[in-house]
């Protein structure tokens, strides 16, 4: 279990304690009417003032927290209850149940929610009696909802057919196995339809369709400040201002919550976390994961240097991931092999820098880089074949990672853990297994294990599916994306496959030989495309639906033969004399995109 949310907790339970203790407070009473001082400002007596019939706005205030919150707690907690039923049972047990389930729910959902909610509270009148179960009903499909796609994605798993195996009878498989694994979910739906219940009560209130008056509502006020708001604008000020921190407060507390029972946390940015979620954006953005400047790679020979990767400036922000694609032979591995201080002897860095946290790669000492890999910065090869000792079980592998940055961690303990977290059924068995007992799958699932063990900040994936067959690179692509997710890392994929980049990559880089030509987000270079190279590449891959692939003409040239111009210029159907007379440099345009080709608007 991740650490308790104590702000939020906090935070919200201190605006409950005050609607709770309301009656025994040393306050006015919330009705008593002092006319002769009505609208009077902030006083020694009244801290916020006095209403339009003279009624102390505080107590108000805290009286109205007490019908909203109870109001909005009972509806969404009897909706949580039968919605989270009818979900569950509808998901596991099928046929006619879900049929009953979803249909009944399909027809509430053909009623807008404040429609709905008009038309029974004009029916039955107005109050807190009538506001609960109105709301309820308002709610419920949200939960139906939330429960059954839950439930449908639970009861495939290994964990559920074992307890079938066992013996176990539906209600207690229902109750003891899937419903803690969708509570994260619902929880969520809770703090939402929780939220939006204080909204439409005090909307219904303000429309005079919720709480009857005398009694304090924050919706009866705003409609009542509406009329006053020239001669005392803090009368709207004070129960608008509630309401918002209310709902901020219960949205803060229930997301700590889902991840504190969360078995897998998220990353959360030191100093940030709580105040990111209430203020989104008020803050500047934290720095890049991974800030790549103008690296140059140089390799000597007996005939002189060539220089393989050129200027190549990227970033990566945390749970971001940024494909690096190009043919092979582009520089795509080099690069990552520089970040991670790994060249090969003939090769050094001669220009760049690459920042992780702020930190210069290029500028650390081998002992203090080899501190950072397996810990801050991991990677993932390409052959797990090879990349696994196949004389050690994969668990002592895995422990080794662990036991070289946390000698003192319960390293077997935690690679168990690893390996049933990266989806290996009977992890304490395979643990003890050899690397070649093991599919390739397997193996490239315990190479993900072994990079994620020590919890990195950046994830390099060289070309980590390319060995595996198409339904095994499905399942390694969405476990590094529900990791990223979770952990909040920045993940540099490496590939060449078009389709990997379009399923997993939020952002792409296209390098030719050794440079970025085009940068941007996928969809967007996906769909426009502003280098022929890129073009050329999205032509050249395979697609169900479209037409045949076409290959790009000529080769990729040596690095150690450029042309003098653009280094794509031998190979482009879009050439020009302009293209030959210089290396044009990576333009970046007013809507983010880049691209080094000089043609890109006629393109």
């Amino acid at each position: 279990m991740s650490r308790i949310p104590w702000p939020p907790i906090l935070g919200f339970g201190a605006i409950v304690l005050l609607a709770v203790l309301a009656p025994v407070l040393p306050l006015p009473d919330p009705v008593t009417m002092d006319v002769a001082h009505r609208l009077a400002g902030p006083s020694l007596a009244h801290w916020l003032g006095q209403d339009e019939f003279g009624r102390d706005v505080l107590t108000r205030l805290l009286w109205g927290a007490r019908v909203s919150l109870s109001v909005a707690f009972a509806a969404s907690a009897i909706a949580c209850v039968a919605g989270v039923a009818l979900g569950v049972a509808g998901g596991f047990l099928r046929g006619i149940v879900e049929i009953l389930a979803l249909r009944s729910i399909d027809v509430l959902l053909c009623f807008p929610p404040l429609l709905l909610a008009l038309l029974v509270v004009t029916l039955a009148g107005p109050g807190a009696a009538t506001l609960v179960p109105v709301l309820a009903l308002v709610y419920l499909p949200g939960f139906t909802r939330v429960a059954y796609a839950g439930v449908l994605t639970a009861r495939s798993q290994d964990y559920v057919e074992a307890m079938r195996v066992l013996g176990a009878g539906k209600g207690r498989i229902m109750l003891r196995t899937i419903l803690p694994n969708i509570g994260g979910p619902v929880l969520v739906q809770f703090s939402l339809s929780a939220a939006a219940a204080v909204v439409l009560e005090s909307g219904l209130s303000f429309l005079g369709l919720g709480v009857v008056p005398p009694a304090p509502s924050w919706g009866l006020m705003i409609g009542a400040a509406r009329a006053t708001m020239t001669q005392a604008p803090l009368l709207l000020l004070w129960p608008c201002a509630a309401l918002t921190l209310t709902i901020l407060a219960m949205n803060a507390l229930c997301d700590g919550l889902r991840d504190a029972v969360d078995p897998h946390p998220a990353y959360r940015p030191p100093g940030r976390r709580w105040l990111d979620r209430l203020t989104p954006g008020l803050l500047p953005a934290t720095r890049a994961v991974l800030d790549l400047r103008g690296l140059t790679v140089r390799i000597d020979t007996p005939d002189g240097h060539f220089e393989p990767v050129r200027d190549v400036t990227l970033h990566i922000d945390a749970g971001e991931t940024l494909a690096l694609v190009g043919e092979s032979g582009s520089g795509k591995s080099l690069t990552s092999l520089a970040i991670s201080g790994l060249l090969p002897g003939a090769a050094r860095v001669v220009a760049g820098s690459a920042r992780l946290d702020g930190t210069d790669l290029l500028a650390l000492p081998e002992e203090a880089l080899r501190r950072l890999r397996g810990g801050a910065m991991a990677m993932i090869f390409q052959d797990p074949s090879s990349s696994l000792n196949p004389v050690h079980r994969v668990g002592e592998q895995i422990a080794e990672a662990i036991r070289a940055h946390r000698p003192k961690a319960p390293a077997a303990t935690e690679a168990i853990t690893l390996l049933k977290r990266v989806g290996i059924p009977d992890p304490a068995a395979r643990a003890r297994a050899f690397p070649h007992e093991l599919s390739g799958g397997m193996r490239q699932r315990v190479m993900i294990a072994i990079a994620i063990a020590n919890a990195p900040r950046l994830l390099i994936a060289d070309e980590p599916t390319t060995a595996l067959d198409v339904t095994i690179q499905a399942q390694v692509l969405d476990l590094l994306a529900d990791l990223k997710r979770e952990r909040g890392l920045a993940l540099l994929f490496v590939t060449h496959s078009l389709p990997v980049v379009a399923e997993i990559a939020d952002r792409v880089a296209v390098m030719y030989a050794g440079e970025i030509v085009e940068q941007g987000a996928t969809a967007e270079v996906f769909a426009r495309p502003l280098h022929p190279y890129t073009a050329a590449l999205l032509r050249s891959a395979p697609d169900e639906e479209g037409p045949p692939p076409e290959g790009i003409p000529g080769v990729v040239p040596p690095p150690f033969d450029l042309p003098k111009g653009c280094v794509f210029a031998p190979r482009c159907v879009h050439r020009a004399p302009a293209c030959d007379a210089a290396r044009p440099k990576l333009a970046t345009l007013p809507d983010g995109r880049q691209t080094s080709c000089l043609r890109w608007r006629e393109l």
